[in-house]
């Protein structure tokens, strides 16, 4: 089965402003989704990484990418294909609370 990667976006002044009961049913899905199978987690502080021509490693602390939201977590799921992962992450907190879920295709190698 394809293995898609979700990256959700989302701040605490959008789930705030969310009904408690859509926040609720957002965390109940989420638990549905762990029970699948599917591995998802809370974003920590990441650390870049480079190694320019081989010959050091460089780290800086701090995100690469921005974005208007906060990177808030992450998950690795299993879908039939992109629609039924859509559907999946639709109903994600990050997805009903104001904020935004992004799903890429994992081509394994």
């Amino acid at each position: 089965m394809p293995k898609y990667i979700t990256i959700g976006y989302g701040d605490q002044a959008g789930y705030d402003r969310t009904p408690q009961d859509t926040r609720e049913a957002a965390h109940h899905h989420d638990a549905s989704l762990k029970q699948r199978g599917v591995t998802m987690g809370i974003a920590g502080t990441p650390v870049q990484v480079r190694n320019p021509n081989g010959a050091g490693v460089l780290t800086q602390t701090g995100p690469y990418l921005s974005s208007d939201l906060p990177i808030a977590g992450f998950s690795i799921m299993e879908a039939k294909d992109l629609n039924e992962a859509i559907e999946l992450a639709s109903k994600s907190p990050c997805a009903v609370t104001h904020g935004v879920v992004e799903i890429w295709p994992l081509k394994e190698q």
